[in-house]
């Protein structure tokens, strides 16, 4: 089974048709204000709009009061809502409820424990997102976690790769891990925000060639 790529905290048309040509499964819309990869809601319909069939788009949110989530979804009809802040699962149990989207659940793990946590989302999200531990922003830092953490846990729920995955380092990720989807965002960036053409392309062929080996 091929693996799933997500590039995430696209901003424009160039970076959405620069992914799905390299191969992404997966595209990642960013609304947070705060970071450097924000869109906007409108903008983030618009570029839903541009992504091509066969390409899910993933908005991601980040402690989002149950109304704006639920505006947000009107707005941007994403295939997928990423939540990446402190919602609980019994929060996300009810969201899942009453929304027909799949959800997504990001954590930071510092350690064993941290994926302990995730197992109580067993019902309440699709999939858990295993990323570096947050720092000044919730992701996109660039940094990575202990990866043989993962393969001590006995995961209760579906499970993708995340923080500080590059071309130069996602085989040997996936060799570690065996994760089902890998995701990266600042991995193939000129600078924060700003995405690099080039990395998209030499990441997901990194991941392809891990596939095939």
């Amino acid at each position: 089974m091929q693996t799933q790529i997500k590039i995430c905290g696209l901003k424009d048309e160039a970076s959405i048709d620069a992914a799905a040509k390299a191969g992404a499964t997966h595209i990642g819309l960013v609304h947070f204000e705060k970071g450097p990869r924000h869109v906007a809601l409108d903008q983030a319909a618009a570029l839903r709009m541009r992504a091509p069939a066969g390409v899910k788009v993933v908005l991601l949110l980040v402690n989002a009061e149950p109304g704006f989530t639920a505006k947000a979804i009107e707005v941007v009809k994403p295939d997928i809502v990423q939540f990446h802040g402190s919602e609980t699962h019994q929060y996300l149990r009810v969201l899942k409820s009453a929304v027909d989207i799949e959800i997504w659940k990001a954590f930071g793990v510092k350690d064993a424990a941290t994926l302990k946590d995730a197992d109580q989302y067993e019902g309440a999200a699709d999939l858990i997102l295993f990323d570096a531990p947050a720092q000044a922003l919730p992701g996109g830092t660039g940094t990575r976690f202990d990866w043989s953490l993962l393969n001590q846990h006995k995961h209760k729920l579906p499970w993708g790769l995340a923080g500080g995955l590059n071309p130069h380092n996602v085989g040997e990720a996936l060799r570690q891990t065996r994760a089902i989807l890998v995701d990266t965002s600042s991995g193939v960036e000129s600078a924060p925000g700003i995405k690099d053409m080039d990395k998209i392309a030499a990441f997901c062929q990194a991941v392809r060639n891990h596939d095939n080996s």
